[in-house]
């Protein structure tokens, strides 16, 4: 067989993740590639961990990027803080707090559940129950935003909650980083990982991570070794570690490194707070022209996420007919939903490089002229008219 070059065709990608990637990340990507203890390498590394403070809010030491993709900071999380014997409190709202009960599992320890109905936040009700019920707990683990649903979840109260019964949390945010408010260091939060590919505007592939010195002091007293040698913190931060000579770990992927790195610089260049408008605000007119359209939300509106929007799909309309039709006419991609939502929703993302008022209105366009084409029971011509109104303000 004699193969060609790949060339993918030019997507406009609004569903859950990976999201549009801003053209100076793609030009970072190209850059030289030079060795991964090279002392100009070493200074961009110490940079980016700045620039990830910055990003989570923290002044946390521990901030680095895992060299995988998101699950890969999951289990980081995980495999360094459970060890064989624990038990741990997982909240699962959607598909990722099941995921983070696979992790505890997997560590040898007891997973106790607090479960609430997806496209709801977490309760918090709930979680100071199973706490109260479980004093031999040490870890609460939760999905800050649900990426399955589109629901956000009050870190900052289960934060405390875990502190006054004497646990560290471990907490997803994937989806919210740079999307939505996010205050690691002002909330209390000991474990956190993200992803790439979501509000950043990256590439896939790495995993923002950043550890209080609580979580830190927790993995150098464990008793049993890390289940995971590439993912042991005391192995890694040989290398990620400030000050002194870098030991080598593993061949870190220099450039989607750059990528990261320049996704960093964009965000500080606009500012977290304006990032977490942008999002907002553009959620809101998608949100405008989606109810013109007769379409709903089934997250309540005040535990939506912004960059990650769950409609729910009008009666006897096809979901995948519908995706595979945007797809194929307007080369615009939109999610389906997943486990009991699956073929109930379409999420719709506003992430990062992609949450903009063209999309927003293409998309809306778009998906008016889909569905009033099948028939759908929709209000036709109208979605986009009542989207500009809100960018018009």
């Amino acid at each position: 067989m004699t193969a060609d070059s790949f060339h993918p065709p030019v997507r406009t990608l609004m569903g859950p993740g990976p999201s549009d990637v801003n053209p100076r990340i793609l030009e970072a990507l190209s850059r030289p590639t030079i060795g991964h203890l090279d002392p100009a390498f070493v200074a961009m590394m110490d940079e980016m961990k700045d620039l990830l403070r910055y990003a989570f809010r923290t002044g946390y030491e521990l901030a680095m990027p895992v060299s995988a993709p998101g699950s890969a900071g999951m289990e980081t999380c995980f495999v360094n803080l459970v060890s064989p014997g624990d038990t741990v409190v997982v909240c699962q709202n959607g598909v990722f707090g099941g995921r983070m009960k696979e992790n505890v599992e997997r560590c040898g320890a007891t997973p106790v559940m607090v479960e609430d109905e997806w496209g709801r936040a977490v309760d918090a009700n709930k979680v100071e129950d199973a706490l109260k019920a479980h004093p031999e707990a040490r870890v609460l683990a939760f999905v800050h935003a649900e990426t399955s649903t589109g629901a956000i979840s009050d870190a900052s109260t289960l934060a405390e909650l875990a502190r006054r019964h004497d646990c560290l949390t471990i907490v997803d945010t994937v989806t919210s980083l740079g999307g939505s408010p996010l205050e690691v260091g002002g909330w209390g939060l000991d474990a956190v990982y993200s992803g790439t590919q979501k509000c950043l505007s990256c590439v896939p592939g790495l995993s923002p991570v950043t550890f209080s010195e609580r979580a830190v002091e927790a993995v150098k007293a464990r008793k049993t070794k890390v289940q995971s040698w590439f993912m042991d913190l005391n192995l890694v931060l040989g290398y990620w570690g400030g000050g002194g000579k870098r030991a080598y770990h593993h061949t870190a992927p220099v450039n989607t490194l750059y990528a990261l790195h320049e996704a960093l610089v964009i965000l500080q260049e606009e500012g977290i707070e304006a990032s977490w408008k942008r999002h907002r605000d553009n959620h809101l007119a998608l949100r405008a022209g989606l109810e013109a359209m007769g379409l709903s939300f089934v997250v309540p509106e005040d535990e939506r996420l912004p960059q990650l929007n769950a409609v729910g799909i009008p009666e006897g309309v096809d979901d995948a007919a519908v995706r595979a039709r945007l797809l194929e006419d307007y080369s615009l991609e939109i999610g389906a939903g997943l486990g009991p939502m699956a073929g109930k929703i379409w999420r719709i993302g506003l992430m990062g490089f992609a949450s903009n008022r063209r999309n927003v209105l293409s998309c809306l366009g778009a998906l008016d002229a889909v569905l009033s084409d099948m028939g759908a029971p929709i209000e036709s011509g109208v979605a986009v008219e009542a989207a500009s109104r809100v960018f018009a303000g």
